[in-house]
Formats: C-alpha cells, structure tokens, sequence
C-alpha cells in the first residue's frame, strides 16, 4: 500500500503544481531557504574570517603567558590537538649604542610569527609587507627608539651581553599589543638570539608566550586543558577576552546576525502556515472522493504528507543551492574592499538549510494538514460537511515549539530560546485581543464615512469586505503584522548597532597615551599638549600596586578557581584616587566615597592631606580600612561584592582596604580606564606618575618630536595602528549587518507575495460577484486596493507594537544596548504597510479584474 499511496501522492504533486497556492508555496519555500541557508553561509564563513583577523591582533587564536618557559609536555598536547606553536619572548632591557641608553621593551619572535597579517616594516626603501620577524643577528626597532638613541638603519646596538644590526623601522606590529605592559619603545629581535643576550637570569623580569593558531575544534579539544593551566596561574587569553573593544562588536554582530537568521524563518512559516491552509481546503473535495474509494484516515494522511514532504524536500534542495551561489556571489561582490581571505564554506549550513525547510512545514503545516484527516465521504454529495478547522491554540503550539526549537538550535541558548518561545506565546495570545479589537475599531471608523467620492465608497465595500471575512482577515492582520515586526525589527536593530559603534569609535578618539608623566612634569606636560590636541582626558595619578589577601585570606584560595590564574591577581595594579565619578564610570552597586571619606568638612571643602584617610593611620598601624571604588567585571571574576576586605603592597607599606561600590567601565573608550580607586588622601605619600590620553591630529605630529625632547621620560604609546585595525574589523561587520538587513527584507516582501496570492482565489470570487452586479473595473481596483490598504495599515500599526517591544528586550538581554523609543517607527510603518500591500495586493489581483466574471468565480473551487 505504501507505494500506492507514493504514487497517488506524486502524481497529485504533479498535477498541483500547476495550482497557485501550491506554486507560492514551493517559491515561499524556496526564497525562505535561500535566504535562511545564504545568511548561514555567510554567517559561518563571515564569523570564522572575523574572528580570525581578530586572532591576529592577539597574535593567534590561543596566547598562553607566564614567567617560566613552558613544559615539552604541554606543547606536546597542544599539537596533538592541532594547534601551531609560535613562542615569543617579551622582556625589557636596556638598549645602548655609543653613549646613548634608553630602555626598551625586546620582544623576541620565532620563525613561525606571524600566524595571521603582516607587519609594516621600513627597510630604507619604504614600508613593506612582511610575514615574518627579524632573522638571527638582526632586531627591527620602532621609530620612538630610532629617535631616542639616534639610531641608523644598519647600525649595531648593544642588548645585554650581544650585538644587534637594526635592519628594520616597525611602523605596525602584525600583532599590535593594545595593553599598558610596553610602556617603553619597542625592539624585535628573534628568539636564537635571546640567550646570547644574558639578559634570562633569575628573577628577570620575563614573559614567555605560546601563540597558538588553530581551528575551533582545536579550541574546543583543550578547554579543560586551559582551565587547569588557569588554576596553575598561566594567563589564557582569547579575543573576547584580551579585546572588550573588538570582542563586544563581535558579540552583537554574531547575536544580529542569528536574529536576522531567525527572522528569516519566521517569515518563512508565516507563509507556509497560510499557503498551507488553501491548500487544505482546496483538497477537502479530493479527500472526500478517496474516502469513498475505500482510502483511511491514516492513508489520507499519508498521502498528502508524502506530497508536501516532497514538495519542501525539492525546494529546500533548491533553495540550499541557491543559497551556497548566493553567498560565493556576495563574498565576490565583497571582496574587492573585505580585507581578508574568508575560509571556505562548511556544508553544516547547507543541512541546516534542509531541516530548518522541513522542520517549518511540520511546524506550521502539520496541524492544519490534520483537517483532511477528518473529512466525510458525504461531502461529495453535501459540500457544506467541511471538516472544521484545527483549534487556532493547536496550530499556535505546535508552530511555536518548532520555532522555539530552531531558536534554541540557531542561538544555542536554551534559557533564551524558553524565555523568548513563552513570552512570544503569551504575547501573541495578547495581540490576537488586540487585533480584533483594533480591525473593529477600523472597520467601524470605515462603516461611519459619509463621503459620496468613488474612494469613499471604495474604503465603505473594502472594509465591509474585510468585516464579512472577519476571522481570515483577523489571521491575515496577524500574519502581515509578524512580517512587518520581522522586517523593523531587523532595521532598527541594524541601526542602533551602527549608531553604537559609530559612537564606540569617534573621528576624536584618543591615539596616543601618555605615561610616567612625573608630578614636576605635569604642569608643563599639559601646557605643551592641551593648545595642538583635539581631545585630551584627564591627567590621572597612577600608583603600582599588588594585591596580596582578600578577607584575611591569600589570593588564591580567597577566589573561585577559576580565577585564580586572573591577571590582577599576577601582577601589579595600577591604581588611583579621584574625588569624583571619572567620565565614562557609572557606580552600579554600593555608593561613592561620601564628604567625610574625601576628607571634606561640613561646608564641603576639601581638607588638607593630613585630615584625609592616612591621618587615621599611624607609622605602624592603620586604624579602620579605607574605602575603594572597583570595577564590577573584576568583582565579578573574583567573587568579590561591596562589604570585602582587600590588602595592598603598594611600595613598602600594605593597605587594607574595603569596597564601597562597583563600577562599570566603558572599555570601549580607549581613555585611561581603572580597576581600583581610592579616595583622596590615601596614594598621595607614595611615588606616583600621571597617565593620559589625546587625539593628536595628522597636521600636529611635529608635537611628538618635541615631547620625546623636551620629556624624555616620559613613554608616548601610539595607538593609531590598534584603533585602525578595530575600525577594519567594525567596517567589515557592518557591511555585513547591512547585507543581512538587504537578504532579510527580500524574505520579507515573498512572504508578502506569497500570502497575497494564497488568498488570490476568495479575492477572485468576490470581484466576481462585484461585476455581476455592475460594477466596473475601477471600482474594483479601488475597493480591493482600499481593502489591502487597510489591512496594511492595521498591519503596521501593530508590527510597530510588536518592533519596539522586542527590540527593547533583545537591547536589554541579548545585544547590551540601550533601549529607546523610535518615533518615526509609529508613522513610517503603518502607511509603509498600507502602500506595501496595497501595491503588491494591487498588482497580483490586476489579472483577476479582466477575467469574466465565470472566470473568477470557478478560481474558488480550482482544484
């Protein structure tokens, strides 16, 4: 019987194919596939190129960091994994030549490095590409170097107990460091010349690095590796975590780009869902007849399974295809201003492209399709004896949990695919109250017109049209409103990213930082900068120190384990103290230091330095601890929250401290930012230097020339190459949020088109009627253009709802922004809907108003 029942199922597929609903549901299906599938391609091989060039300004996908060189063993295991090891060594050192000494930070390479990008390196004959360091015997030095110690391409510099030919001017590091570690010029050299130096002895100040460049699986393979080595205190850096600036870009980006995805399907089981309903109802005649021929219920089922099962399994094969030329045309439409290599595409979209086709129709296709389960054989003779429809909360749930399943499958989160499934159920049970009530209170207005113009009229027969049609309408109002909340959404989502990142990085953001400014410099400093910047920051104090016992317990065991290889924790902070809330720091949790901790009196002035803090501590004890200000990211790493204690070794002396408030820092900045700040009155006695930050224009570059005269101790760290690779990186993200944005509204308009003609034949029967009782062609066109019109507008007026609730949701919890309310959203999409569907309705009922009437009223029952 199974063959049977293929046959029958085929040969039905055959013969519908030539039926409008079965024709807009294949290209429904076929455009939606296309779409879903072009977006994961170009999703999966976009984020893998980013995320790659993004390695490249961490120098690998995996850096490893610590004070003693790494075991043979763990080596071993990284390769076994997949990686490639590229070692680098980093120590500063004194650099000499003739009678000039200037500290420098060496920085020493393998034959590996790079593992991604090229460094910018002047050679005597102009800058030049290279993908590798210096060789043996040779160092490359930075122009800061060159200027200080009056260096000459080819002179030798002396570096501990050897001799190096500077051969190389770096104008930009393949792997540009961003941190505060390298406050000193910059030499490269090559690690076989290292040893030579003498300069690896013990208790040097070291660091050996493992670069490690592999693939995801690699990554994967590890992780429980990396958390032991974290344990063990090694510094594990990844992009996300060594790059906020790039990683929170890439973050939204990703979690925009699976939004577009989902919208993408969305819009495809709205299609599905009312193009699948015509086709049941156009085959109830079918069944009816085959009931009579001795078919079963089951076989009914089966057969008309077996023919929308291989109707969506031909379009999703089409439409992945389709998909796959798609994306390789826009990655050569790319191209040309992407620079990067995107790796080739992986074939897990491609099935993904095939179930997510297959998974909708069941989703949204399946219940309705039971209505043919139900047919009576005495429909034949009686056709009122349709089977009634499927209960609207079946067809709901089953949709929305298959949709909550290809949420959870392209977001991987199953707590956000729960919540948004449940708050899109109760949701949608409040619109469909909403929209009845909204379509009654337009109908109504429409009833009340008392023009005697021709479009008067129209808008009276197009509303009473709509009225007759109450619950279809109620469903179309429905489905179009879904469309246009899709189609918004993914606009102002787009929008407010590019708004954010545009902001993220200003024409004026800071290029050059400043550091060891000593307190008899600072005046001067100032006076020489502020007049030929275009932005500076504040000049913060800075005061080195070590955090040495949380809540009477050491580091380590005071922290979870996770944390206890953290950086803070390794190393030396620096810290701070302002009177105020410094720009860009917002307090989340406890409270600023009050009057009485800034040491202030009553009137609000600030006390001498003897009434601040430290007059509470004696030369040997201090008497209660001093309140703090830290960063919540950090508190957070560290299981630390306001009311703990925390002990500082700054210079000699130790500090116990307690946490007053939290907070959160715009890392985006690239402004002097502080994990901890003191009061006041506290770092004052100890040494300290001032840090600060300024835009310097191209015209005033003189001024750097002069600095390093004029302070020559003072360290001037050029940031343009960072923030130049930053702004590739966002550039590149918001080609492709805006390529999505292009895909998903294309998706968008086919639904449309695909609804628009699933409804074609009830559309067709009531033109029909009009012309029988005399009305004339342009009549016609006006009273179903007022019709689509309407339901366009009521349409849009709740996809703006829908748009402006879920964007401030998905701003809150999943894209870290901040909510606002889009006014012109509330104008432009409710007439965009009444044009938008008026014109397509308009056009695709065009055919149906030169048919003869018996023309357009046999459409009804087209088998």
């Amino acid at each position: 019987m199974s063959d049977v029942n293929w046959r029958l199922a085929m040969r039905s597929l055959k013969r519908d194919l030539r039926a409008a609903d079965v024709r807009a549901l294949f290209v429904a299906l076929v455009l939606a596939v296309a779409a879903s599938t072009m977006i994961a391609f170009f999703l999966d091989r976009l984020e893998r190129g980013l995320e790659r060039q993004a390695g490249q300004m961490l120098g690998g996908d995996l850096v490893l960091e610590q004070r003693e060189p790494f075991s043979a063993e763990l080596r071993e295991r990284l390769e076994n994994a997949g990686f490639i090891l590229s070692d680098q060594v980093d120590l500063v050192s004194m650099i000499s030549r003739g009678g000039r000494f200037q500290p420098a930070s060496l920085k020493a390479v393998d034959d590996v490095y790079p593992h991604y990008g090229t460094s910018y390196v002047d050679f005597g004959d102009g800058t030049e590409q290279i993908a590798s360091g210096p060789p043996p015997g040779e160092a490359w030095a930075d122009p800061r170097l060159i200027e200080l110690v009056e260096i000459e391409l080819g002179d030798r510099v002396q570096v501990g107990q050897t001799e190096l030919a500077v051969t190389g001017i770096i104008e930009r590091e393949a792997d540009q460091s961003g941190g505060f570690g390298n406050f000193n010029p910059r030499l490269m050299i090559n690690t076989a010349d290292v040893e030579a130096t003498g300069l690896v002895q013990e208790g040097s100040r070291i660091e050996f690095e493992i670069l490690a460049a592999g693939p995801p699986a690699a990554l994967d393979q590890v992780q429980g590796l990396l958390a032991e080595l974290r344990r063990d205190g090694v510094e594990v850096r990844d992009v996300r975590v060594d790059r906020p600036q790039l990683g929170n870009a890439l973050q939204r980006a990703e979690s925009y780009l699976g939004l577009a995805g989902l919208a993408a399907v969305l819009l495809a089981g709205v299609a599905v869902a009312m193009s699948t309903r015509r086709y049941v109802e156009r085959h109830l005649d079918t069944a009816a007849l085959l009931r009579c021929f001795g078919a079963s219920q089951r076989q009914l089922v089966t057969i008309f399974t077996l023919q929308l099962m291989g109707l969506a399994l031909v379009a999703a094969i089409i439409g992945a295809l389709l998909g796959l030329v798609g994306q390789a045309v826009l990655i050569w439409l790319l191209v040309s201003f992407l620079p990067m290599t995107l790796p080739p595409p992986g074939l897990m979209p491609l099935g993904l492209g095939v179930f997510t086709a297959l998974a909708v129709l069941v989703g949204f296709a399946g219940p309705t399709l039971l209505r043919i389960k139900r047919v009576s054989a005495l429909k034949v003779l009686r056709r009122e004896l349709d089977p009634l429809p499927p209960s609207a909360w079946l067809v709901v749930g089953v949709a929305s949990i298959v949709f909550g399943g290809l949420l959870w499958l392209y977001s991987g989160s199953l707590p956000l695919a729960i919540a948004l499934l449940i708050g899109g159920a109760l949701l949608l049970g409040v619109l469909w109250m909403i929209s009845a009530l909204l379509l009654s209170s337009l109908l109504r207005v429409v009833h009340r017109l008392t023009g005697r113009s021709e479009w008067s009229q129209a808008l009276r027969l197009g509303g009473r049209q709509l009225a007759r049609r109450r619950q279809a309408g109620l469903g179309q109002l429905l489905a179009f409103s879904v469309t246009f909340f899709a189609m918004a959404m993914i606009v102002l989502v787009r929008g407010d990213l590019l708004s954010t990142w545009q902001d993220q990085l200003p024409e004026n953001t800071p290029n050059y930082f400043a550091i060891n400014i000593q307190p008899s410099e600072r005046d001067p400093f100032e006076a020489a900068v502020s007049p030929r910047v275009e932005t500076q920051s504040t000049l913060y104090p800075m005061v080195r120190g070590r955090v040495i016992a949380i809540n009477d317990q050491s580091p380590r065991d005071a922290v979870p384990p996770d944390a206890r290889g953290d950086n803070s924790l390794r190393r030396e902070l620096n810290l701070t103290w302002q009177s105020e809330v410094p720009e860009g720091n917002e307090v989340v949790a406890g409270e600023w230091f009050s009057p009485a901790q800034l040491g202030r009196d009553a009137n609000g002035e600030q006390g001498t330095e003897s009434e601040g803090w430290m007059s509470a501590v004696d030369a040997t004890q201090q008497a209660a601890p001093v309140p703090i200000s830290m960063e919540d990211g950090l508190a957070e790493r560290l299981g630390l929250s306001v009311g703990d204690e925390m002990t500082f070794s700054v210079g000699s002396d130790e500090i116990t401290t307690q946490i007053t408030s939290l907070r959160s820092l715009n890392w985006d900045s690239f402004q002097p930012n502080f994990f901890v700040i003191f009061p006041p009155g506290v770092l004052e006695q100890f040494g300290h230097s001032y840090i600060t930050a300024f835009h310097l224009p191209e015209a005033e570059q003189g001024l750097i020339r002069e600095l390093i005269t004029d302070f020559p101790g003072v360290s001037l760290l050029n940031v343009d190459a960072i923030l130049g690779q930053v702004r590739d990186v966002l550039a590149q993200v918001t080609r492709a949020v805006e390529l999505v944005l292009a895909l998903v509204l294309l998706a968008g308009v086919s639904v449309l088109y695909a609804a628009l003609t699933a409804s074609r034949p009830v559309r067709a029967h009531e033109s029909g009627l009009l012309r029988v009782f005399g009305a004339g062609s342009r009549m016609i066109s006006r009273v179903q253009g007022a019709e689509y019109a309407l339901l366009g507008f009521a349409s849009g007026l709740m996809g703006a709802v829908l748009a402006e609730l879920t964007t401030a949701a998905l701003y809150i919890y999943l894209l870290d922004l901040t909510p606002r309310l889009h006014l012109g959203l509330w104008v432009f999409l409710p007439v965009g809907g009444a044009v938008l569907i008026g014109v397509i309705g308009h056009a695709l009922s065009r055919g149906l108003r030169r048919q003869a009437p018996a023309a357009s009223l046999g459409l009804l029952g087209e088998a």
